[in-house]
C-alpha cells in the first residue's frame, strides 16, 4: 500500500483526491489548516492532520509521523493554495508575502524535505497542483497569477532535475474547478478593496474576476480521477491539463495578438468601462 500526503484537503481538488485515492487503496494522509474542515474524512481509513504549509514545525511533525508509522512517503501532492485578488497597484506588502509564502515557498520547501529520501529510495512521486492562471494573466489577479507562474516553473524544473533519480513529477494545470475558491478569493479581496480604490466604480468587474473560477466549473471528482489515473500509469507526460478552460485559454492567448487578447479581458472584467475624470 502506497502512502500519500495531500495538502489543502478542506474542499475542491484536495478533498476529491483524498476520497479518490482512499477508494483506490492508497494510505492517505489528508491535511488542512483547520482540522475540523476535514474531520469527516476520519470516518474512512484516511488519516487527518492539521497542517498550515507555511508552519515549519507543523510540516516537520507530519513528516516525522509518516516516517515513524510508514517508513516512507511514496507520493506528495502539493495542493494547498491561496487566491489573493486585487489590482497590483493596491496590494499591501503583507498580501504579497502571504501569497508567495503559501503558493510558492511553502510547497517547494515541503517537497525539498522529502526529495532526498525519495532519491535514496530511487522512487517517489510529487504532484504539484499549479494553475492555468500561471500561463494566462488576468486583471485583478496579477498576484495570484504571478505566484502560480512561479510555482509552475519550480515544478517543471523539479521534474527535469529529479528524473535521473527515478522520481516522477507532475505539474497539474487546472482550469475552472468546482471548489470554494471564489468564496475564499472574495474574502481575500475584501481585505484590500474599498471605496477608496481606483477601481471601485467597476466593482462588479473586479468581483467577476474573483468569481471566475466558478464559471462552468468541472467537478473536482473528475479532476481527481484523471490525476489518480496518471499516478497509476507509467505515463511520463509531465503536464496534465484538466478542467474547463485549461486548453482553450492558453490556446486563445497564443493565437491572438496581445492587444486583442488583452482587450477581451479588459472588456470582460469591466476595465473598458472605467473612465478617468
Amino acid at each position: 500500500m502506497k502512502n500519500v500526503l495531500i495538502t489543502g484537503c478542506s474542499s475542491g481538488i484536495g478533498l476529491a483526491l483524498a476520497l479518490e485515492l482512499d477508494q483506490r487503496g492508497y494510505k492517505v494522509w489528508a491535511t488542512a489548516r483547520k482540522l475540523e474542515s476535514i474531520k469527516h474524512l476520519s470516518d474512512r481509513s484516511i488519516r487527518t492532520a492539521e497542517l498550515d504549509v507555511t508552519d515549519e514545525n507543523q510540516v516537520g511533525r507530519i513528516l516525522k509521523e509518516i516516517q515513524e508509522e510508514e517508513g516512507k512517503l511514496d507520493v506528495l501532492i502539493n495542493n494547498a493554495g491561496y487566491g489573493g485578488m486585487g489590482a497590483v497597484a493596491e496590494l499591501p506588502r503583507e498580501e504579497l508575502l502571504k501569497q508567495f509564502e503559501t503558493n510558492v515557498f511553502a510547497p517547494v520547501l515541503l517537497a525539498n524535505k522529502v526529495i532526498k529520501k525519495m532519491c535514496t529510495n530511487k522512487e517517489g512521486t510529487i504532484i504539484n497542483i499549479g494553475s492555468v492562471s500561471g500561463e494566462v494573466t488576468t486583471p485583478f489577479s496579477g498576484l495570484y497569477c504571478a505566484s502560480k507562474a512561479a510555482f509552475n516553473a519550480f515544478s517543471d524544473a523539479m521534474r527535469m532535475e529529479l528524473q535521473p533519480f527515478g522520481i516522477r513529477v507532475l505539474t497539474v494545470l487546472p482550469g475552472a474547478i468546482k471548489s470554494r475558491f471564489a468564496e475564499n478569493a472574495n474574502e481575500a479581496l475584501d481585505r484590500v478593496f474599498s471605496e477608496d480604490s481606483l477601481y471601485f466604480p467597476i466593482e462588479e468587474g473586479v468581483r467577476a474576476r474573483a468569481n471566475a473560477s466558478q464559471d462552468r466549473p468541472t467537478p473536482a471528482k473528475k479532476v481527481a480521477s484523471e490525476i489518480a489515473s496518471w499516478l497509476e500509469s507509467s505515463n511520463q507526460q509531465g503536464i496534465l491539463r484538466v478542467g474547463n478552460g485549461s486548453w482553450a485559454l492558453p490556446g486563445l492567448k497564443r493565437c491572438l495578438p496581445v492587444s486583442w487578447f488583452e482587450a477581451i479581458l479588459r472588456r470582460k472584467f469591466g476595465l473598458s468601462r472605467l473612465t478617468v475624470r
